[in-house]
């Protein structure tokens, strides 16, 4: 069926920038990982299923609320029910 509006599907989002483990619950209990970007920019790759896009919306809304510059936001899978 792919990807649609209402339907759980997973996701890799990366920014600009450091953000602690803590905050996984906070953004639908991504997957957090802070890295070493290029020239030593800190970047960090956020991974996880999500429930709809609505739940991507806020997960975008509160790294946005952070001042977390958003660098790419990737569909990487769906689940089907």
């Amino acid at each position: 069926m792919g990807l649609e509006f209402h339907t759980p599907a997973t996701y890799r989002i990366q920014v600009k920038g450091y953000l602690e483990d803590k905050w996984s619950d906070r953004l639908g209990g991504m997957v957090i990982k802070a890295t070493g970007g290029p020239e030593g920019e800190r970047e960090t790759v956020l991974v996880g299923r999500l429930a709809d896009q609505a739940a991507l919306f806020g997960v975008l809304n509160t790294l946005y609320g952070l001042h977390l510059p958003l660098l790419s936001v990737e569909h990487v899978g769906s689940t089907q029910t």
